[in-house]
């Protein structure tokens, strides 16, 4: 595995790719590259994964040699009982001494370690891809909800104008005494509500615009464009999706890396039951040294083998205590798959839905206009009563409203469903660096893919055929009375 010590410039996830500085620069791409490289979950993850590298140095430093220098004085007094007469002996001690110590074997403890740390330093890689792929998902959420509720606080102003409209032309017909004072009112009480759904609507830009300054890091840009609806690069059915989400997604792996890591650090407790060997070297220099007399030198060279036979039961304990901790990985990590295949198929259908639902809201909206601008003539010649023509400007202005909330969250749909296959950044023209790939080159999860994940795309029950909703509708319309439903023979009976 590679030690590679890198630079938070050089492991910045999202950097621009095949596109000219002197290009004007998509605003949506330049929010997530801003994000990405200024958001402090990043860079603490960036952090932890520098950590567990330089975990990796240290676990390897065990197959070195320990050298130790030491030095002391000391005046040292010996009495000694089987002389006759007894007498004692005193000495000045000085020495300067030189200790080397090479571990032999120690049951593959030091090995365990070194692949335990290694599998965690790739788990660290992997949630620092999955940080920065969630953030930059977090980031086109902001995004997008900034262009939302900037289109919601325009319509909400167009609806004002409208109620105000409305309000001084009934205000002047009654000054004029051509006109009721319950119209009056009526108009009044509309213009009312205008004012407070535009009041609401500036106070959530409001919201989503700090939400955008904390992810992002500054305000957001005055001129937003359209929306960017990223529709290139999505599978074509969504068990395609969910199988590349599992494949491809960083949180997956990162839970297979510390699985992995939980049973190299489950094999290296045992151990603990095999001796350790160690080869030492020791010399030391000075006056009487080791309290004898008149010694100047000393040198040994000996192999120490320490065996541990009785502990309490406590290295036991511990080999139990791992196995369990390791079912605990297994099953986190199957967890996880279920939830990245979740958020996979969710988003992926929404793509769908809401592509259908834009044309049925765009249909409704010119409908509910058309009919608006009837009333309104047939308003200004006495056909309509102010209460319908108030209610069809309310109609409009709900129809424009969840238009608008619709295409907003296809745009949003679409960002889900990529940044579910860990590909928000390529889908948006922007690539890792290569010293960040190469960290795990070759990776794979072989034998550690998750098992309790099934891949089966859910049959909805009870799905709505059009079809046979239109012909209820026919036959409703013919003047023949509907057909009681069946009744579910698993639903529970509700007592009177």
């Amino acid at each position: 595995m590679k030690t590679n010590r890198l630079t938070l410039g050089a492991l910045t996830l999202l950097l621009a790719a095949g596109t000219s500085l002197a290009q004007t620069r998509d605003p949506l791409r330049q929010t997530v590259e801003q994000a990405v490289n200024t958001n402090p979950e990043v860079t603490a993850r960036f952090n932890a994964y520098r950590a567990s590298v330089d975990a990796v140095d240290v676990a390897r430093a065990a197959y070195l040699p320990r050298v130790d220098l030491n030095a002391s004085v000391a005046r040292d007094y010996d009495r000694f009982t089987g002389r006759l007469p007894e007498e004692g002996q005193t000495l000045t001690r000085r020495q300067v001494g030189l200790n080397l110590t090479q571990l032999l074997w120690d049951g593959l403890g030091t090995s365990n370690d070194v692949a335990r740390y290694g599998h965690d330093r790739l788990a660290r890689y992997f949630e620092l891809i999955d940080a920065t792929e969630q953030t930059a998902l977090e980031a086109a959420r902001a995004h997008f909800d900034v262009q939302r509720y900037r289109r919601l606080v325009q319509l909400a102003e167009d609806n004002y104008v409208q109620h105000r409209s409305a309000y001084l032309q009934i205000q002047s017909r009654f000054k004029a005494g051509v006109g009721r004072g319950v119209d009056l009112e009526q108009a009044g009480a509309r213009v009312a509500l205008a004012e407070s759904n535009l009041t609401t609507e500036v106070a959530n830009l409001h919201d989503v615009t700090q939400r955008y300054q904390r992810i992002v890091g500054s305000a957001p840009p005055k001129d937003l464009p359209t929306i960017a609806m990223l529709k290139a690069g999505l599978p074509a059915s969504p068990a395609e999706a969910m199988t590349l989400a599992v494949r491809q997604s960083a949180a997956v792996s990162a839970s297979i890396e510390a699985l992995r890591a939980a049973r190299a650090l489950a094999d290296g407790r045992r151990s603990a039951f095999q001796p350790r060997v160690e080869a030492r070297v020791r010399g030391a220099a000075g006056r009487n040294v080791d309290s004898l007399l008149d010694q100047t030198r000393n040198a040994t060279a000996e192999i120490v083998l320490n065996w541990n036979l009785y502990n309490g039961g406590a290295d036991m304990a511990r080999v139990r205590q791992q196995a369990n901790l390791l079912s605990q990985a297994t099953d986190l990590r199957d967890k996880t798959c279920r939830d990245v295949r979740q958020t996979a198929s969710i988003a992926y259908n929404d793509t769908r839905k809401l592509v259908d639902q834009l044309v049925y809201l765009e249909r409704n909206t010119l409908a509910i206009e058309k009919a608006r601008d009837a009333y309104r003539q047939q308003f200004d010649i006495g056909q309509r009563s102010l209460l319908d023509l108030l209610n069809a400007e309310n109609e409009v202005y709900t129809a424009r409203r969840a238009y608008a909330n619709a295409e907003h969250d296809l745009g949003l749909a679409y960002a889900r469903a990529h940044a579910a296959m860990d590909q928000l950044g390529r889908t948006l023209g922007i690539s890792r660096t290569s010293n960040v790939a190469d960290d795990a080159s070759g990776w794979d999860q072989s034998d550690d893919a998750p098992t309790r994940c099934p891949a089966i795309v859910a049959e909805l029950a009870n799905v709505v055929d059009r079809s046979e909703l239109d012909a209820r509708a026919q036959k409703m319309a013919a003047g023949v009375p509907p057909m009681p439903r069946p009744v579910d023979a698993t639903a529970p009976v509700r007592k009177p």
